[in-house]
């Protein structure tokens, strides 16, 4: 399903590509393949579900957006397939995860959220407490980014 070229092309785009009018002749190039060919693989590779999308980042930082909150959520068995897709479906959240209780962390599912401040990420957890029916749960601010990655090959 995959081939040699198939991860060449992978291996260099995960480090991001240059900002110019044919990117893609650039990956190609490197690989040795047409840009036609790097168009045609990568849109395969998302086709078939190894990778999800081909997108720019941005520096959140840069923008302001310094707050960051991960919520850990006591959901109900029955509740968390419900409040996992409201979760998700919420554009302040970047992840939501369900995760197995801990012996002494009885908390299920994880949202991440990003804002401005910290008062903005716990007027953000209220709202969707409120919306999700879930009381108990917790908001755990980052204080230092020591790494943040995307997977890598």
């Amino acid at each position: 399903m995959i081939d040699q070229k198939d991860l060449d092309l992978l291996k260099i785009a995960q480090d991001g590509v240059l900002l110019t009018s044919r990117p893609y002749q650039i990956l190609g190039d490197m690989v040795g393949i047409s840009e036609q060919e790097v168009i045609v693989r990568l849109c395969a590779l998302q086709e078939a579900g190894i990778i999800r999308r081909f997108a720019a980042t941005i520096g959140h930082r840069a923008l302001g957006i310094v707050a960051n909150a991960m919520i850990a959520w006591k959901a109900a068995p029955e509740d968390v397939e419900r409040a996992g897709v409201l979760f998700a479906s919420v554009d302040e959240v970047t992840h939501c995860y369900e995760r197995t209780i801990a012996e002494d962390w009885p908390y299920n599912l994880y949202t991440m959220v990003h804002s401005k401040s910290r008062d903005d990420c716990l007027k953000i957890a209220d709202q969707l407490s409120q919306r999700s029916g879930i009381s108990d749960y917790r908001v755990l601010f980052s204080d230092f980014e020591y790494k943040k990655t995307s997977a890598r090959i």
